[in-house]
């Protein structure tokens, strides 16, 4: 079971990432929350990992901090949120947004996230309760770079756009909060449309 990673940021594809590890390419799936604060392609990162099974293939989830990877855990067990509904959560919010949304019943703001209904929202604040001890705050792992850390990419909208779709949005849904969205990286793309999403 792999906890943790450390390595060299070998590639960038929100929400992937590659991290080298002595020649060997590590591919994680990870929160656009991570993926804001990854250092620079070429640079050294510590990521904490959550190491899953998709159609019996094994797939590598990433966090920066405990707190991220915990929230991940808890959510991956409530009953109809899978790892590719849980990332989305953790995209479109901070772990105490989150916390807040729970302790507040705050349904209205989980709706805004993709794939989350009504019955979806209603089971997160029931079940997630009990499970906030702990959650919140966080520490970022060592090699974590600047919020906003571009990444090298030949078309920042189309890789916006496809980040959006592998969150769980629908394309004509992430065209839509990409449009009248300034930035010149793909990762300020995606901040500016996930913050538009939940407005």
């Amino acid at each position: 079971m792999i906890g943790r990673i450390t390595g060299t940021v070998a590639e960038k594809h929100p929400p992937q990432v590659i991290v080298d590890v002595h020649g060997v390419g590590y591919e994680l799936e990870v929160p656009m929350s991570s993926f804001y604060q990854l250092p620079a392609t070429g640079d050294g990162v510590t990521l904490r990992v959550h190491q899953g099974v998709r159609d019996e293939v094994p797939v590598l989830y990433g966090f920066l901090t405990e707190s991220e990877r915990g929230l991940f855990r808890h959510l991956i067990r409530v009953n109809g949120v899978g790892p590719k509904m849980a990332l989305a959560i953790l995209s479109g919010m901070s772990t105490d947004e989150f916390r807040r949304c729970i302790e507040q019943k705050d349904m209205a703001t989980l709706n805004r996230l993709p794939g989350i209904g009504r019955k979806i929202a209603e089971r997160l604040t029931l079940e997630m309760q009990d499970r906030l001890e702990g959650i919140g705050g966080g520490t970022t792992l060592p090699g974590a770079g600047p919020p906003g850390t571009a990444a090298v990419v030949d078309d920042p909208v189309a890789e916006a756009s496809a980040a959006l779709v592998a969150l769980g949005y629908k394309s004509a849904e992430a065209q839509r909060l990409l449009k009248d969205v300034d930035g010149e990286s793909s990762e300020t793309l995606i901040r500016a449309a996930l913050q538009k999403a939940v407005r």
